[in-house]
């Protein structure tokens, strides 16, 4: 699982890239979409893990930005 999350202080941990650990508090992390990755994806810090929903869900819940977006494939130029 790349985040961990302490629901006593809402601090959470981004594990990315050969065990990379990004820390900070919950409010300061943004999901976004990345339509490349067809996938969720953390930013903290300027840097960026992808992630789950459950994950994503799970930040969200203790204090995260929410910015992800559905894809559709009715959209123009939608990857999907």
């Amino acid at each position: 699982m790349p985040i961990e999350i302490d629901q006593t202080n809402q601090r959470c941990t981004l594990i990315g890239d050969h065990n990379a650990r990004i820390e900070g508090e919950a409010t300061q992390v943004r999901i976004v979409t990345d339509e490349a990755l067809r996938m969720s994806v953390a930013e903290l810090n300027g840097e960026r893990v992808p992630i789950t929903e459950q994950e994503a869900d799970a930040l969200t819940v203790a204090g995260a930005v929410d910015g992800r977006r559905h894809l559709k494939s009715t959209e123009e130029g939608s990857i999907i």
